[in-house]
């Protein structure tokens, strides 16, 4: 739930329906952009590190601005961020987790050789701080009553938004404060392509995170649960979270899209003095008609700031951001990118996956996501096994990186980056279950141990 800059500006035009659209501007080539949220912990007990003190997340953020230079970004005064040079961005999420944003790179390969050397110097820092970078899904040692909250002003409006659904918001403080991912930014080269990607990726999201869970630990303890993350992420918020609906109902353009998106309750907004108000359940839509409760009317900043609000597996703004997946052991994070890159960039494997899936509705997909937290690669969709759907899309990635590798787009290495879930595949065993099973294992039920097995 990013927007580590404390939020957008806000410009002086005002803003028309027709002008929604161009925040899906083209892009002029296909790069791939990599996020990757680690937590910071005590390297003793697993639990995470404070925002406040010499040691904590904002010492931590203060040392990386001194070493690596950059715009310092604030929120209420408190240091939240710093914007690099090269355009990546080092941010703290809700509980203090550590997000490494990347500049967009033309490979993947190249991308995450970026990210490794990130965050093997972030592991530096954090280190001389006698802290731990943990990559995955979910701080596996703290629940609500452990984690500090960085300060961030929309942190309160928003936990105040889920407590109000009941069920339906009782997992967002949670994703909040504990979750961590490895997300995927894609380009689109046209409408239609947007459309092509869009669809795919929609339809590809349950089976991906199912491939991919790996949040077995909540508070100390291996309940069953697989993803933590995923499972939360079904009670937040229904009606911003999950599938891309109309990706998966026939949809043709840009204007599904936005239609949709403006159905959808503002969460918060900022005004004109730059202080956070809270949405008040108006739509965008209303919004844009008669103004906001305060008088004051949307522009762009606000539109894009309202994109920002919607958390389903795939975020659509000026990228496709994929967000399905959890995050992997730290060996193996590069498994994220080549998948949906591979899957992405190649027409003929594109194509081929959507065929693959399309016959599903977006019932059977919705029920996928509900059940696969507990299930991961056990789960059917539709009656089919989402071990075999996962298996033929790492066959279709494969194809499609060693093809860009034969065009001179990617390097001969890339293809290599999928031999994990090869591994999953054939065992059946999840990088969640491998964990759980290492925890009751050589990991003896020790935090200390997990750490040591896990940080970067």
């Amino acid at each position: 739930m990013g927007e580590a800059e404390g939020g957008v500006r806000v410009g002086e035009s005002p803003l028309r329906r027709e002008d929604l659209g161009a925040l899906f501007r083209p892009a002029t080539a296909e790069r791939i952009g990599l996020e990757i949220e680690c937590g910071v912990v005590d390297p003793e007990t697993g639990r995470a590190a404070p925002y406040e003190g010499e040691h904590g997340m904002g010492a931590v953020l203060a040392a990386v601005l001194k070493e690596w230079s950059g715009e310092p970004l604030y929120d209420g005064g408190a240091l939240v961020a710093v914007r690099l040079a090269d355009g990546g961005l080092v941010g703290l999420e809700h509980g203090g987790q550590l997000e490494y944003s990347a500049p967009p790179a033309d490979d993947v390969v190249s991308a995450v050789s970026d990210v490794r050397e990130r965050l093997a110097a972030l592991s530096e820092i954090v280190g001389r701080h006698g802290l731990a970078l943990l990559p995955g899904a979910h701080l596996p040692f703290d629940g609500l009553g452990t984690v500090s909250w960085v300060p961030l002003a929309r942190g309160p409006i928003m936990r105040t938004h889920f407590a109000g659904l009941g069920a339906d918001g009782s997992g967002g403080a949670e994703i909040l404060a504990l979750s961590t991912s490895t997300q995927v930014h894609l380009d689109h080269l046209g409408e239609d392509d947007f459309v092509q990607k869009l669809r795919l990726h929609a339809a590809a999201s349950p089976v991906v995170a199912a491939l991919f869970v790996n949040a077995p630990l909540h508070e100390g303890r291996a309940d069953g649960v697989l993803s933590r993350r995923s499972l939360n992420w079904t009670r937040t918020d229904p009606c911003r979270c999950g599938p891309v609906v109309p990706a998966l109902s026939g949809m043709t353009g840009f204007d599904d899209v936005v239609n949709w998106a403006l159905d959808i309750p503002v969460l918060y907004y900022r005004n004109g003095s730059g202080r956070l108000r809270r949405g008040g359940g108006r739509s965008f839509a209303s919004a844009l008609a008669d103004g906001f409760d305060d008088g004051s009317r949307p522009d762009f900043d606000h539109w894009t700031a309202h994109l920002g609000q919607i958390w389903t597996h795939v975020r659509v703004r000026e990228t496709l951001e994929l967000r399905a997946a959890d995050g992997p052991p730290h060996l193996h994070f590069s498994a994220v990118p080549a998948l949906w890159a591979g899957l992405t960039y190649h027409r003929p494997s594109r194509d081929a996956a959507w065929n693959l899936l399309r016959h599903y509705t977006l019932d059977q997909q919705r029920e996928v996501s509900r059940r696969l937290p507990l299930e991961g690669l056990r789960t059917r969709l539709g009656g089919d096994r989402v071990h075999d759907l996962a298996a033929e899309l790492v066959s279709l990635a494969r194809e499609g990186l060693t093809r860009r590798v034969a065009a001179g787009l990617e390097r001969p290495e890339a293809p290599g980056y999928l031999d994990p879930l090869d591994e999953v595949l054939a065992t059946g065993r999840t990088f969640a279950e491998q964990c759980a099973h290492r925890w009751r294992t050589d990991l003896r039920e020790d935090p200390r141990r997990y750490v040591a097995a896990y940080r970067v």
